[in-house]
């Protein structure tokens, strides 16, 4: 099998996705995932991550090599759902007449991660540190909430 030309077969792949995710996502009528859908569970499957709980605080450690701190997105959905993701694409100046890729292996297109945070996680204290391609997401906790003191009732004499 010749694959010489395996990588202008994917990169045409990855321009009909983009084409169709370019266009408006019409009803569908049978129970096939969207392709949005099955881009996102790939995206997700292919982005490793690690999640380290400390007495303060979680800590989400995600790989996202070749993307800049400026391409990454770091957002909270639904009050509870923290999604990291970014987008790498393949480098541009390799369109010389002459010049081709004879292989292709790293991995372009959409990364991302979604975590659903516990309730003792602080919304308004996270933050977000990118570094030689690894990304650290450090959420607060929320501070454990006082226990209940038993309110006492003077009892009157009669």
């Amino acid at each position: 099998m010749d694959l010489r030309n395996a990588g202008n077969v994917f990169a045409f792949l990855e321009d009909m996705l983009d084409l169709a995710e370019q266009e408006p996502e019409k009803p569908r009528n049978n129970n096939h995932p969207s392709r949005a859908y099955v881009r996102d569970a790939k995206a997700m499957a292919a982005t490793p991550a690690d999640v380290v709980e400390y007495p303060n605080a979680y800590v989400f450690v995600v790989d996202m090599p070749g993307i800049e701190a400026g391409q990454i997105k770091v957002q909270v959905e639904n009050d509870n759902v923290l999604v990291l993701s970014g987008k790498r694409r393949r480098e541009e100046g390799i369109k010389e007449s002459g010049v081709k890729y004879v292989r292709m292996e790293r991995r372009v297109g959409k990364f991302m991660r979604k975590f659903v945070l516990p309730e003792n996680a602080n919304l308004d204290a996270i933050s977000a540190v990118a570094k030689d391609g690894v990304l650290t997401v450090r959420v607060e906790k929320l501070p454990p909430p006082e226990p209940k003191r038993p309110k006492t009732i003077h009892v009157n004499v009669a």
